[in-house]
Formats: C-alpha cells, sequence, structure tokens
C-alpha cells in the first residue's frame, strides 16, 4: 500500500501557507485591493508561493504591493498534559 502525497508531504515538513496579496490594478493604481490564498508550503523557502508570486507577476495585471504570509506545520509533536485526577462513573 503506498501512502498518499498529503501524508507525505506532511512527513516532509509542509505546512499550511496562508498569503494576504495586496496589490494595484493599473486603472486604479491608489487603490490597494486584498487576494487571500492558501496552499501547503515548506517552510522557510516557500516553493508554492514562490511560484504563485512569479506566476502573478508575468501573468496579472496587478502590481504586487506587499505581500504577509502566515505558516502552520500540519504534524507537530503532540501536546499532553497530565491529569490531575479521575472521574469514577459505576
Amino acid at each position: 500500500m503506498k501512502a498518499s502525497s498529503d501524508f507525505q508531504k506532511r512527513i516532509l515538513g509542509y505546512g499550511l501557507l496562508t498569503a494576504d496579496i495586496l496589490y494595484r490594478l493599473p486603472d486604479h493604481p491608489k487603490l490597494l485591493q486584498s487576494f487571500l490564498w492558501q496552499t501547503e508550503d515548506l517552510a522557510p523557502h516557500f516553493p508554492e508561493l514562490t511560484k504563485f508570486l512569479s506566476y502573478w507577476e508575468r501573468e496579472i495585471e496587478g502590481r504586487i504591493h506587499s505581500v504577509r504570509i502566515a505558516h502552520q506545520k500540519l504534524v507537530e509533536p503532540v501536546d499532553y498534559r497530565f491529569a490531575d485526577g479521575e472521574i469514577v462513573i459505576h
């Protein structure tokens, strides 16, 4: 049985990337617009984001003003805590 590509990505350290892209359109240069984009990406180099921004620069007329990102790993060490008591029913 072969592991799914999603599972393999998580084991390799990929996480959920959210990018908030502020850009300007040529016909309204004083107006900043926002585009929110999410994908799974690998920190700290973010190859998927880099590909997407390269595509944007080539194909979309809106000039990028700034990009803010948030990244959360999908698999992390498990958080745990010890129980301080026990509840017994019956």
